[in-house]
């Protein structure tokens, strides 16, 4: 069966996914939790299979880290399961109920998208939080993993959807695509796939979204910042930007880029420094930045050199152990650089002037804006969501961590008792608007 047959029966199992009330979904979910455990053994398995090609292939440390499926990860997500079952059904939530004339009521109701294809890194874990979120949210989903954990992957998705049509989930709840090719074909299936969320490069996401008529929710890059402020207390300072820049660092909301307020830059810059280079981060900064650093390192008999790079090169994500450094002269600049330069991501300012905070906020043009925190705390299960199924700086529909309520959409249902619209048209009758 090829993706447009295969898409085309979930399209119609849609309806009935939809139509699962809260008590079977929730049931599911508890039942795939439990499915997980039982099966560790075989996961585990499959996971040490990828870890050694892993190894074999060379892959980069940062990436095995994410491509490593144990207790720890298990636990991780089996919490988030029970944290997902907790929370409010986001379906056949009414969001208006209006009368438009006696005995004519308007709702809006939530509802799922319907099919939902969604194409992630080599992350096991990611496949558990974006299939039980899709669960939830009574959608069907076509799942397309990283490549490097296809042994893990296909290990938990037999676990899960095995589970989930026992426990009354239709047959076409999910899909797993394991070829490469399938995502060309994936992205031809616009008839009965209604959402694309890739997870990946900006050049992987560009690809996806020049190459398809289905909507595609998402972002290509996290270029993401910490601005220190004039009033930035240093003692706060210094745990968020390392929090920031090394708690995971190949995520997309570790900050790339820093930027600190010229009439503190002398003072806070060396201090910075030293504090990241304990860390093992190498700095790139402006000639002005560097030359800061510099003659504080020279002072301290520690000369380590910081790299210096142009204005064009504050467009770089890293996703590693490498930070950005610029002198901006205010808060406007700031806000400036990080509209030009920054993916719209998130972006945090370090200051105890709540004015400031709020000009920074109200300004920059990104999904999250931070006050004196990490902006690892970009996420969707750390916001309470139950996990997500993936980031979007679009502003259309979902923005930011995308979980439960950036899977549902909505449709508006009209009770009446033969009303006519031309008796509207012609004066008969007039509408008399009224929420209820």
């Amino acid at each position: 069966m090829n993706m447009q047959e295969a898409t085309s029966i979930m399209k119609a199992d849609s309806y009935k996914m939809a139509a699962l009330s809260e008590d079977t979904r929730n049931n599911i979910l508890v039942h795939v939790k439990d499915a997980l455990i039982a099966h560790k053994d075989e996961i585990f398995a499959a996971n040490a299979k990828d870890m050694a090609a892993a190894e074999e292939n060379g892959i980069a440390a940062s990436v095995k880290k994410r491509l490593k499926f144990d207790e720890h990860k298990l636990a991780d997500v089996t919490n988030g399961i029970d944290e997902l079952i907790k929370l409010p059904d986001p379906v056949g939530q009414i969001q208006l109920k209006r009368e438009l004339d006696e005995g004519l009521v308007l709702q809006r109701v939530s509802c799922p998208i319907g099919v939902i294809g969604i194409i992630f890194e080599a992350r096991p874990d990611a496949l558990v939080q974006i299939s039980s979120l899709c669960i939830k949210s009574g959608n069907c989903a076509v799942l397309k993993g990283g490549k490097e954990t296809a042994n893990t992957n296909k290990a938990l998705f037999d676990v899960i959807y095995s589970t989930a049509v026992a426990n009354g989930a239709p047959e076409g709840c999910m899909l797993q695509a394991s070829q490469h090719n399938e995502i060309g074909e994936l992205l031809s299936c616009n008839k009965s796939v209604d959402l694309l969320i890739p997870r990946g490069s900006n050049a992987f996401v560009q690809y996806i979204m020049n190459n398809t008529k289905i909507p595609v929710m998402g972002h290509a890059d996290g270029i993401c910042h910490t601005y220190i402020d004039r009033d930035a207390d240093i003692e706060k300072a210094i745990p968020i930007i390392i929090d920031a820049k090394t708690q995971y660092t190949a995520a997309c909301n570790a900050t790339e880029t820093l930027l600190v307020h010229r009439d503190v830059a002398k003072e806070m810059l060396p201090v910075m420094a030293k504090a990241l280079k304990k860390h093992g981060v190498k700095l790139r900064g402006t000639a002005e930045a560097a030359e800061i650093i510099n003659q504080a390192e020279r002072n301290m008999s520690s000369p380590n050199g910081i790299e210096i790079m142009g204005d064009d090169d504050f467009n770089t994500e890293y996703l590693d152990l490498v930070l950005s450094v610029k002198i901006v002269n205010d808060v406007q600049e700031a806000i400036s650089h990080i509209n030009h330069f920054g993916s719209h991501h998130t972006d945090c300012i370090v200051t105890e002037n709540n004015e400031t905070a709020a000009l920074f906020m109200q300004l920059v043009d990104s999904a999250g804006v931070y006050q004196n925190c990490s902006t690892r705390f970009a996420d969707g299960f750390r916001y309470g969501f139950g996990a997500e199924v993936g980031i979007s700086t679009s502003k259309i529909h979902a923005r930011g961590p995308v979980g439960l309520e950036g899977l549902v959409t909505y449709k508006y249902k009209l009770y009446g008792h033969g009303q006519i619209v031309d008796d509207y048209a012609t004066g008969k009758k007039q509408f008399h608007f009224k929420d209820l």
